[in-house]
């Protein structure tokens, strides 16, 4: 067994085919890079949960249907409704007042708050090196979105427009 510069643990390949590593005359062939651990008898069949799978999915399906309440939302604020100049305290006022378009409305702010807030989750797993400023990021970054959603909840279902 040897260590390469970045600590890693190599060990000699036991290709039984050839006997020799890869077989390809590069000497690098003899060592392998050894896995993290290995199954045994006595290792459950599942050692991990499916979070990260079922994170992905969510990216891909609330992408999807993101795209059609934004450029639904899209449609009808600008152009069937009649543009920009029309929407005021009026118009929310009187978009809200249907629990379609209230679901509509916190439909769109979670899925779109869920959606970033894993995106911003990758992210962090994949930049930040310390263990200790992944975890006050990811702290941060849920703190702000659960607040986030919560205010725009809260705002969708009791607004008033007699104020």
């Amino acid at each position: 067994m040897s260590t390469d510069t970045t600590g890693i643990e190599l060990v000699a390949s036991s290709q039984a085919h050839t006997g020799k590593g890869l077989g390809t005359g590069n000497p690098a062939d003899e060592f392998v890079i050894q896995p993290p651990r290995a199954r045994t008898r006595t290792t459950p069949r599942r050692t991990r949960t499916n979070f990260e799978m079922l994170a992905w999915l969510f990216m891909r399906l609330s992408g999807v249907v993101l795209v059609v309440l934004i450029l639904g939302h899209l449609l009808i604020m600008l152009v069937l409704d009649g543009g920009v100049s029309k929407i005021n305290f009026a118009f929310v006022a009187g978009r809200w007042a249907s629990p379609f378009w209230q679901g509509w409305d916190l439909l769109m702010l979670w899925l779109a708050m869920l959606h970033g807030a894993n995106g911003m989750r990758t992210v962090i797993n994949d930049y930040a090196e310390k263990d200790s400023t992944r975890l006050w990021l990811k702290t941060l970054m849920g703190a702000a979105t659960v607040f986030t959603v919560l205010l725009g909840t809260l705002v969708i279902f009791t607004f008033d427009p007699n104020i």
